[in-house]
């Protein structure tokens, strides 16, 4: 999804603030000391209410005749938010906070990841097996047969997370280390959802001759690359050098993930309304990496309208606008009616408004402007450009990248099966043909039965998912003919 280098703004409405619920991203615990009497918890808990938090966990830690302590967590719509809660239960009175926990940071300590042996070293014949002395035959081999390596070693099995902090969702240029807990949570993912081990890698480079060499050498311990929240325009020739370069698959999440699963969306939701692919006016806000892409799959899928927004206003090739090289390469192959102006002008009579931009970029009058049963996928995180609020009742189907509302766009529905089928058939590259089969995967986990405005993608945590994404990018991937060929059974072959 957008990162903050690739977020555009409509001029006159970039300070709306949209209308949120609760998350339980800014969930706060607190150790709370108070009277043992009857009304005290009640009085809390109504200030937490009153105030727009969302209650969650309730735990007695010690109490006496006079004093209780209480562990009491509650949900906010930011920090801010969470911050006025604390201080209103702060001063109410005889109340003593004890302790004040942000559950973000306690899960983070010491990290998020560790390295597991996946077999035993018990003793002497173990080490002798797995090290020296018995290592040195499988070394021999992988050296006379170089492809042994990926059923000998992890390689068959591991995706370096590659970034260089400079485009991370939400936070922009903030620097590989700050953004080494992000890419702890994207190997989570990766292993979670699709048992594939994922290793994050932060380059201290905005050079891109420097990160493609880096990635270059270390390339050959993995069986895949996951380019994450690299900065664009860089990102484009950085992913296609790599690609040019390398003999393993290579993807930037950020761009193709997220339009993977923006297309699944899309099949889904024009099946709710009624609509072809041929005929959607689509208006995407944010041709950074993520908008590029998407309006990339979305031509390929066969829409044919696509009209481009950013900070500036609508890309028109040749209109005098001053755009980088990858935008003046979309706006020559989008736009076909030549419509200039803003973001409002290009979305009258749109069908879908697909934003990866910033919050608060449109409104209700955009949307009364679009065609009949209008979609809006507002993909920006955490605020959304429309709140669903906000949108409700004037669209159609309303997807966001949010975790709280229904139809949450979220690139973990791809990824980790998009890598691990790649992974599985031993793939040279992930090319078009597997991503648009991963996007009909997707779209296909989907049951007619369970099909509406509220349900046009499954739940990222729905059994099966990149399972079903594996097995169509292996076969997308055969077909393609960039599936390797990989000999098995050294063991026998030894003898």
């Amino acid at each position: 999804m957008a990162d903050a280098s690739q977020r555009a703004t409509s001029p006159g409405h970039a300070g709306i603030s949209p209308t949120l619920s609760p998350s339980i991203s800014y969930t706060v615990t607190l150790r709370l000391e108070y009277p043992n009497i009857v009304g005290s918890l009640r009085s809390v808990l109504t200030v937490i209410s009153r105030t727009g938090g969302d209650v969650g966990n309730i735990e007695i830690v010690h109490k006496d005749r006079d004093r209780i302590v209480r562990e009491i967590s509650f949900a906010a719509r930011d920090m801010d938010h969470a911050r006025g809660i604390v201080l209103n239960i702060k001063n109410m009175p005889d109340m003593r906070i004890l302790e004040a926990r942000d559950m973000a940071f306690e899960i983070h300590q010491g990290g998020k990841i560790a390295l597991a042996s996946r077999v035993p070293l018990r003793n002497q014949n173990d080490l002798s097996l797995s090290y020296t002395p018995g290592v040195a035959r499988v070394s021999r081999l992988i050296h006379e047969e170089p492809d042994a390596a990926w059923t000998l070693t992890s390689k068959g099995n591991t995706v370096a997370v590659v970034t260089n902090g400079s485009a991370v969702l939400g936070l922009g240029d903030i620097g590989p280390s700050a953004a080494l807990p992000v890419m702890e949570g994207k190997a989570i993912l990766f292993k979670e959802f699709a048992g594939v081990d994922a290793w994050p890698i932060c380059l201290a480079t905005k050079d891109p001759d420097e990160f493609v060499r880096a990635v270059q050498l270390l390339a050959t311990g993995f069986g895949g690359i996951n380019l994450e929240d690299v900065a664009a325009p860089l990102c484009f020739e950085i992913e296609a050098r790599l690609r040019a370069t390398l003999d393993i698959p290579v993807m930037h999440d950020d761009q193709h993930g997220t339009a993977i699963v923006v297309l699944a969306a899309l099949l889904n939701a024009t099946r709710v309304v009624g609509k072809r692919m041929s005929d959607l006016k689509v208006v995407i806000n944010g041709i950074g990496a993520a908008g590029t892409a998407c309006g990339n799959i979305l031509m390929q899928a066969g829409v044919q309208n696509v009209i481009g927004v950013d900070r500036k206003g609508v890309l028109c090739a040749g209109a005098g606008t001053s755009l980088n090289e990858a935008q003046e390469a979309f706006a020559l192959r989008t736009n076909p009616e030549r419509v200039t102006g803003t973001l409002h002008d290009a979305l009258r009579g749109a069908d879908l408004f697909l934003g990866v931009s910033g919050p608060g970029v449109i409104h209700q009058d955009d949307l009364r402007a679009m065609a009949k049963d209008p979609i809006i996928f507002a993909m920006a995180n955490p605020d959304p450009e429309i709140s669903p609020e906000d949108a409700g009742g004037l669209a159609r189907v309303i997807a966001t990248g949010r975790s709280d509302y229904p139809n949450q766009i979220n690139n973990v529905l791809a990824f980790p099966g998009v890598f691990r089928g790649a992974l599985d058939c031993h793939a040279r590259d992930i090319n078009d043909a597997m991503k648009l089969a991963a996007a009909e995967a997707i779209a296909a986990q989907v049951s007619e039965d369970s099909l509406n405005e509220r349900c046009i993608i499954p739940s990222v945590f729905q059994p099966g998912v990149a399972q079903a994404v594996a097995r169509a990018v292996v076969e997308a991937a055969h077909a393609s003919g960039v599936a390797r060929e990989i000999r098995t059974g050294f063991a026998v072959y030894q003898f």
